[in-house]
């Protein structure tokens, strides 16, 4: 009988440690990511120069790369940077924005690309998409998984606490999209991967129920890997399926009616919270609000500086952000007025 498998894109290492970006270069030659020293670093405007001094000792020969914001006008120009050199790999070294605009420059340039993660706030670490900004709002593209993940705990510890808090909330947002896409499989024989949702509730499971937060190395060590798998499960399914349900739905509206209303971590928190409220699932719900609350995320939409009213209004666009995909939002198919009773009702329940 022949054994038949299937074969998991993986990145070829993956470290959470303190002094990753020190050892950048060890750590590049030791995995053969990189043998000859040609290698290109992108770092962001607000820690360049700390970064730079850093890889210094180790990757003499890098040349660095400043990255000026999470645009595709700036990632398609450090891709037309990347084409001209030659280059083994690049390196990005930096927070969401820095890292996801070095993916998509990656791709444009068909170069391999390294993810040094120095902030938690969401699970763009190793998923095969990149979030960046354009004229017309906000885009998500497709783009290779880095073929290998670094995530340095130092510069996560100095990093703002609401920012790596809000890591926390993408990755429970897990638990909500795959009751989505096992909704959908029901009503409408959408083919769901159980291992895709297995990776990703594993994810959010491993961090409901624990006792301590973003001031300790074992947390922030397991919300890195729990962001990286979520990542994988992405890459796994070859669709943000596992990870993006009507929770990222509600995120993406509020980012096109309200933007800088908050992060993506918070929003697809409060999302998640009240995709559980909608579908009476308690127990679940009462989970989800309990890991919120203890680590100081939003619960509601006055925690994020947006009235009931405003929140229905994004609840209502919700479904239009991502035409095709079904989730709870889609099968309830509200009125108006009935999600802004849902809102209301929800306020009530959770408000302080």
């Amino acid at each position: 009988m022949p054994l038949l498998a299937r074969m998991l894109p993986a990145p070829i290492q993956m470290e959470v440690r303190r002094g990753a970006v020190a050892e950048l270069g060890a750590l590049l030659a030791d995995s053969r990511v990189a043998t000859s020293g040609r290698v290109a670093v992108a770092v962001g405007p607000g820690q360049g120069d700390h970064i730079e001094s850093l890889i210094a000792p180790t990757l003499d020969e890098a040349q660095v790369f400043r990255v000026s914001d999470g645009s595709v006008e700036a990632a398609v120009s450090l891709g037309a940077d990347l084409r001209k050199g030659a280059y083994e790999v690049v390196v990005g070294v930096g927070g969401g924005k820095t890292i996801d605009t070095t993916k998509y420059a990656a791709s444009l340039a068909g170069i391999p690309m390294v993810a040094v993660a120095t902030n938690l706030s969401h699970d763009g670490i190793c998923s095969p998409t990149a979030s960046l900004l354009y004229e017309g709002g906000k885009g998500t593209f497709g783009v290779p998984m880095p073929l290998a993940v670094l995530v340095d705990l130092d510069f996560v510890h100095k990093a703002p606490q609401s920012l790596v808090r809000s890591g926390v909330g993408d990755v429970l947002a897990n638990l909500s999209a795959c009751e989505d896409w096992q909704l959908s499989n029901v009503e409408r024989g959408e083919p769901i991967d159980g291992l895709a949702c297995s990776m990703a509730r594993t994810a959010a499971e491993a961090l409901l129920g624990r006792a301590d937060s973003v001031e300790s190395d074992a947390f922030l060590t397991v919300l890195a890997e729990s962001l990286i798998l979520s990542g994988m499960s992405m890459v796994v399914a070859g669709s943000s399926r596992p990870a993006s349900g009507g929770d990222h739905e509600i995120m993406h509206a509020v980012d096109q009616l309200f933007p800088g209303t908050s992060n993506h971590g918070e929003l697809a928190g409060v999302g998640t919270a009240f995709c559980y409220f909608l579908r009476e699932d308690e127990a679940r719900l009462k989970q989800v609000v309990g890991c919120l609350r203890q680590h100081q995320l939003p619960v509601t939409p006055g925690d994020i500086g947006l009235s009931s009213e405003q929140f229905t209004a994004a609840v209502s666009l919700a479904p239009a952000t991502r035409p095709g995909r079904y989730t709870i939002l889609e099968h309830l198919r509200l009125q108006d007025s009935e999600i802004r009773d849902r809102v209301e009702d929800y306020v009530r329940a959770f408000g302080r």
